[in-house]
């Protein structure tokens, strides 16, 4: 089969392996789309494992399953995590999921980017989605990202009438945005620095899209006669997670929804904190099995239209162009790998 061996951001190579052999317990997945990431793109995060086969927002169909698996068959269409939690530990039972030690040593073999991947035993267990009839693969490869976004905004708690800040409006910051407008939100604004992405959220439910985030707080007082209810930040600069405590409301809640570089700070006055503003700081990381069914059925029932924030499909030896555009940030919204189109077989 043929793999996508990525070394660094510039230099993702075709190469071939043999399909891997599963064992008992387990199952064997050809791979139909997986989604490239805004993570994969973290350089400096995979410096010291390469090469490696990355890609984890994958749909595909079982082609082969172990002895002992019940509840899968092949020919089945599947959405496959790649981390996946215990459901038992302590972090598990209080619902801190993306916490569990197992959940940070599982994965898949080899990865996404790859024509098959065998899933081991609890992966095959506890992280495979059946896709619903109506959901093609890829719009079944934005469950992940999705549920993501949804266990962020359940952190949160956005509700009817909220106004919401969304600063960042790549493709996570998107669908924060097009969930916050299916889940009641009365104003949102999207504030991105890159201004060909300002379109797109207004597309998928902001009410205003702008580059500055220095007028945020005007255009909040201006529409609304308030400040923000709920700030979600979808980059980890410093300038923008400053940027957002300056347009968060008193009482408000404020999400960290993406990590920085290493080593970077950002200065808070807790005095303030403590006295005026009474705000909640929060941060979520990845996303837990009921995430996951929450997004299928969001996808299914067309609330959250990603098909739509698709903007381009490659095949698999098309896959350097894909990191290429997804790093520049200004022709894409969201690249879909095929691994097994015509031309890769």
């Amino acid at each position: 089969m043929l793999i996508a061996n990525y070394y660094s951001n510039t230099d993702i190579r075709i190469e071939d392996r043999p399909v891997p052999q599963i064992h008992a317990g387990e199952c064997l997945i050809k791979i139909l789309a997986s989604g490239i990431c805004g993570s994969d793109l973290m350089e400096w995060y995979r410096r010291d494992s390469v090469p490696l086969v990355l890609g984890h927002e994958t749909a595909g169909e079982v082609i082969e399953v172990g002895n002992g698996v019940n509840h899968l068959k092949p020919g089945d269409r599947v959405v496959v995590s790649h981390h996946v939690p215990c459901l038992e530990c302590r972090y598990c039972q209080r619902g801190h999921e993306t916490m569990c030690k197992t959940l940070h040593s599982t994965t898949y073999d080899p990865g996404g980017f790859s024509q098959y991947v065998r899933l081991p035993e609890i992966n095959t267990r506890l992280g495979v989605f059946h896709i619903p009839k109506n959901v093609t693969y890829e719009e079944a490869s934005f469950a992940e990202p999705l549920a993501c976004v949804i266990r962020g905004q359940d952190r949160v708690g956005i509700q009817k009438g909220d106004a919401v800040v969304v600063i960042g409006s790549g493709i996570s910051g998107v669908l924060h945005i097009a969930l916050a407008r299916a889940r009641g939100a009365e104003f949102i604004i999207a504030c991105d620095i890159n201004e060909t992405r300002l379109p797109w959220a207004a597309k998928f439910g902001a009410d205003v899209a702008i580059k500055d985030a220095s007028s945020i707080s005007g255009k909040l007082l201006d529409n609304i006669g308030r400040m923000a209810d709920i700030v979600i930040l979808t980059t980890g600069h410093p300038d923008a997670v400053q940027a957002g405590f300056e347009t968060a409301a008193d009482g408000s809640t404020i999400l960290l929804f993406a990590p920085s570089d290493p080593n970077t700070t950002v200065q808070i006055d807790i005095n303030k904190l403590f006295f005026k503003h009474d705000r909640t700081v929060t941060t979520t990381y990845a996303n837990s099995p009921n995430d996951l069914k929450e997004a299928l059925s969001l996808i299914a029932e067309k609330k959250i239209p990603v098909a739509d924030m698709i903007t381009h499909r490659i095949a698999l030896d098309e896959i350097q162009y894909g990191f290429d555009l997804v790093q520049n940030g200004l022709e894409s919204l969201k690249v879909i790998v095929e691994p097994n189109r015509n031309g890769t077989n």
